[in-house]
């Protein structure tokens, strides 16, 4: 990743337009022509409250457990994504006074805008990890915080979050604007429990919900323009070294204007996302203590002589916050947190994931194997799991279905040990495909992975493997249907664009092909490359009268937004 041209994207956004031009009064929301974006919910409006509310949640969100904190009211209206139907009395919080979540100067529209702009420089990143089950367990954490986070009316707007892994073992996690949130593997791997995990993740969301990036423009002594210039630079900074986010984007972009006030004004936003991280946590049914043990233990390591773990550095653990932490555990009703079984199967998938070649692979192998043997391995199953998937991966595909048998064997076991039905997991039923495709047994990998598709039909995962599936076997008819389908469903992913191009172009389908290509380019901010994919499309001797308007309207469309952000770049 070249950090010019990163910066050049970044600050194009804040130095094209004239100062105050994402000011809330008078920004109008723009329109991503690449993507469907998600509008934006009317701000927060807060006010004194005399009385406290106990809140009706919705199904699997864990009732009493936000004890009586007082504090300022909070009510969002509107319905949004799969919460629609739920409804709520307001539910007051405690919080630090940081001012109106909503009240900021950089819309909700822009907040996102910027951080598609920066998620296009880190897809490019080797270490951005494009894993669909590693996505799919994190956005599905991330939906359970986010739905207790609606029922609680908690933050100044609903952003659709989205949630990816980088290859990096340092202990981090960081939040860019308009919802998207990073985890380092070696996040994932350090956690002991999906309740630790959650912790982590509710605190970065506490950020976005709380909208302390557009807090920080609106408290900035120097006008919003200098320090929306200045918080580009900290969040480049931040994603360059990938340890960074809000905290550590502020301390290192704000040296150029006020430091020490952006400082003191990030400590005050961790101190805030700690209490709506812990919301969170325990509104969705999570252990409360998972926080404080968590942070604790990244505390007790920060005084070792092994360094001073990353999240530690960007996140500053102080006495107070975690005395806080536990002060609002002790008050939270005990209840028996659940953990999810795909929780240690994309653990054990990030340990090999951390891993670059075929010695470390086989390394990893064998301590997890270790593990299983001195019974010291905390998930026998998941370990078993991560044997299978480096087996792979080495291309050992016999023993790789063998230890995939004994994975189901002991989780099997540990399922009926706790008194519940064996069923499986995504992880399992994507794996076993997986293996079965890469030996090239063609009939069992297109069985197996429409079998998986089926059990698990929102897994992005299992929709990913049966289209690769059909890819292999060449069954293009089938693999552009599907393919098509999730580009209805999902426009915002390169990669259900780049199969249905894939698909096209094995069943001779050249229109929907350069089509299809134009939007993944699109997607990416390749703008000359999907204007040419158009052009080709336009000039298709068979392409008829209807679809010819629609190649020329898009096309439109993606010149005006290429000459934008040129405009921009040369600003």
């Amino acid at each position: 990743m070249r950090s010019k041209r990163i910066l050049a994207v970044l600050l194009s956004v804040a130095l094209a337009a004239p100062p105050g031009a994402f000011a809330q009064s008078r920004a109008a929301p723009s329109t991503s022509l690449a993507l469907n974006m998600q509008s934006a919910e009317p701000p927060l409006e807060s006010g004194p409250v005399d009385t406290f509310a106990d809140p009706i949640l919705p199904p699997d969100i864990a009732k009493g457990v936000f004890g009586v904190y007082g504090g300022a009211q909070s009510r969002l209206s509107g319905t949004s994504g799969g919460t629609a139907g739920w409804r709520a009395p307001i539910v007051t919080q405690q919080l630090p006074d940081l001012g109106n979540g909503g009240s900021g100067s950089l819309t909700p529209q822009a907040e996102r805008k910027l951080g598609e702009r920066v998620m296009r420089e880190l897809r490019r990143d080797p270490d951005y990890l494009d894993d669909w089950l590693v996505r799919d367990y994190l956005n599905s954490v991330a939906a359970k915080l986010a739905a207790a986070a609606s029922a609680l009316y908690i933050g100044g707007y609903r952003p659709d979050f989205d949630l990816f892994a980088i290859r990096d073992t340092q202990i981090n996690a960081f939040s860019l604007p308009g919802g998207f949130i990073g985890v380092n593997t070696g996040l994932i791997v350090t956690t002991q429990t999906e309740s630790e995990l959650a912790s982590v993740l509710g605190h970065e969301m506490g950020h976005v919900l709380q909208r302390h990036i557009s807090r920080m423009i609106t408290t900035g002594e120097r006008s919003g323009y200098a320090a929306l210039a200045g918080l580009l630079f900290g969040i480049l900074a931040g994603v360059l070294a990938h340890s960074g986010d809000l905290g550590s984007a502020i301390a290192i972009g704000g040296q150029a204007y006020a430091v020490d006030n952006q400082l003191r004004f990030s400590r005050s936003a961790e101190h805030e996302a700690d209490r709506v991280g812990f919301l969170l946590l325990a509104g969705a049914g999570y252990d409360p203590y998972a926080m404080t043990t968590f942070f604790g233990r990244l505390d007790r390591a920060a005084m070792n002589d092994t360094g001073i773990p990353a999240y530690a550095r960007t996140h500053p653990l102080t006495g107070e916050r975690i005395a806080d932490m536990e002060d609002r555990a002790r008050r939270a009703p005990y209840r028996q947190p659940h953990q999810a079984p795909e929780y240690g199967f994309v653990r054990a998938r990030a340990r090999l994931l951390q891993d670059r070649s075929r010695s470390e692979y086989a390394d990893e192998i064998s301590r997890l194997r270790s593990e299983i043997e001195d019974r010291t391995a905390v998930n026998i199953a998941a370990n078993w799991y991560g044997i299978a998937y480096g087996q792979m991966l080495l291309e050992r595909y016999d023993d790789a279905a063998a230890s995939l048998v004994s994975t189901r064997a002991a989780f099997a076991d540990s399922e009926r040990g706790e008194g519940a039905p064996m069923r499986s997991s995504p992880s399992l039923d994507v794996l076993a495909a997986d293996i079965a495709r890469r030996a090239g047994r063609a009939d069992e990998a297109a069985r197996l992975a429409d079998f998986a598709q089926k059990r698990w039909p929102q897994s992005n995962a299992a929709i990913d493997m049966h289209i690769q599936t059909l890819l292999t076997l060449k069954r293009f008819a089938d693999a552009q249907a599907l393919a098509l389908k999730e580009t209805r469903a999902q426009p915002d992913q390169p990669a259900w664009w780049l199969y249905l191009a894939q698909a096209s172009a094995g069943s001779g389908d050249a229109l929907t092909q350069h089509r299809a290509l134009a939007e993944k380019f699109a997607l990416e901010g390749a703008w000359p490359s999907a204007i040419r994919q158009l052009k080709e499309a336009r000039d298709l001797k068979s392409i008829g009268y209807y679809d010819l308007a629609t190649v020329d309207a898009r096309l439109h469309e993606m010149e005006s937004r290429y000459k934008e952000e040129r405009l921009d770049e040369k600003s």
